[in-house]
């Protein structure tokens, strides 16, 4: 293992700046200071399901079963009271999802539509092949390390709830994921590099702070999912929507790097998406939505949930960015700190290696 990779998986992330007054008092529980109590169910009730202190104090909650943050006990993770907040938090989300959400296709219908590409896309990734330039790239691939960086961790959560065809095929396909065994080949590893290619800091947790509500609510929405056994089939609706959208999204992201000179790890990353991710859409397909319905056709309606929610949440993040630069101003929520861009990398150590 390298010093850089030992370094990464060492690290823990800083804890995002509040946002609201219901992430002060989550963050501040979690750093144990600030207000004594946590927010109260009036509070949490005044918050936008979509904004960005809602989003921001479920981000802080679901932080905690990943890597955590620096100075917070690990012992939080289980914290009843924040429990209890978290699903005050969870139920706001996902009630306006559900109501976003509530026409709704059969799963087969809601299959076949994810295949269909419009004649003129007007996505971030078409927006990038066609005419993006490279400080909209390293803009957007900052945005995304928010959950890239764990890439597949939250589809995991759902492999005991499986059983059957749906399990042997979610393991098949995230140990893809998971680079076959070997750590550099991880796609969370080839996104890092990536971050370096475009001389981005790859630190785990490193530009949640820019990150607005519409990212937090797409890297949220999938940890919500796998946290919850009665959203499993909400979940396997999330992987579809990911593994049957990504070859043509990633053809076009691997066409943006070459075009901007991004570097030959950007483009390594989408080059591996478009070719594993074809196969993965068939064994997804197939396999684990086929799997899971005939062992539970009951969740047939979860899953077409998973994919309109899915759907909704992402179509909102590219909005928000293709609008944005459209603009020509930032897609990120603090483009600068203190005169000194986020978008700048620190030196890397003497010795270290790639």
């Amino acid at each position: 293992m390298t010093t850089l990779l030992r370094t990464e998986l060492a690290t823990r992330p800083e804890a995002p700046e509040a946002r609201g007054e219901v992430s002060h008092a989550v963050r501040s529980r979690l750093l144990g200071g600030g207000p004594a109590r946590l927010p109260r169910p009036a509070d949490m009730a005044r918050c936008s399901p979509y904004g960005e202190d809602l989003q921001l104090a479920l981000h802080l909650c679901y932080e905690l079963h990943y890597r955590g943050f620096a100075d917070v006990p690990d012992t939080l993770e289980w914290d009843p009271d924040l429990l209890r907040v978290r699903a005050v938090l969870e139920h706001r989300f996902e009630s306006a999802l559900r109501h976003d959400c509530r026409h709704l296709p059969g799963v087969d219908e809601a299959l076949a539509l994810l295949v269909v590409e419009p004649a003129e896309g007007t996505g971030v990734s078409h927006f990038l092949m066609s005419s993006g330039e490279l400080w909209q790239l390293r803009e957007y691939a900052a945005l995304r390390s928010v959950h890239q960086l764990r890439e597949a961790d939250a589809h995991l959560w759902v492999v005991p709830r499986l059983r059957g065809r749906a399990k042997a095929a979610m393991v098949a396909v995230e140990y893809d994921e998971y680079g076959c065994g070997r750590a550099e080949r991880m796609h969370s590893r080839l996104y890092a590099d990536l971050m370096t290619d475009l001389g981005l800091d790859p630190s785990y947790g490193r530009y949640a702070d820019a990150a607005g509500a519409e990212l937090l609510a797409a890297s949220n929405l999938m940890s919500m999912f796998g946290l919850h056994r009665r959203l499993r089939g909400a979940l396997v609706g999330h992987f579809a929507v990911l593994e049957t959208t990504s070859p043509p999204a990633a053809s076009r992201m691997a066409a943006a790097m070459r075009r901007t000179g991004a570097g030959p790890a950007a483009e390594r990353y989408y080059d591996e998406h478009v070719e594993a991710d074809a196969v993965h859409e068939q064994v997804v397909r197939r396999e684990v939505v086929a799997g899971l319905l005939d062992d539970e056709p009951e969740l047939a309606h979860d899953v077409a949930f998973g994919i309109a929610a899915t759907g909704l949440v992402e179509d909102r993040l590219g909005s928000h960015v293709v609008d944005a630069w459209t603009r020509g101003e930032s897609a990120l929520r603090t483009p600068s700190d203190g005169g000194t861009s986020l978008l700048v990398a620190p030196s890397s150590p003497a010795g270290d290696e790639r």
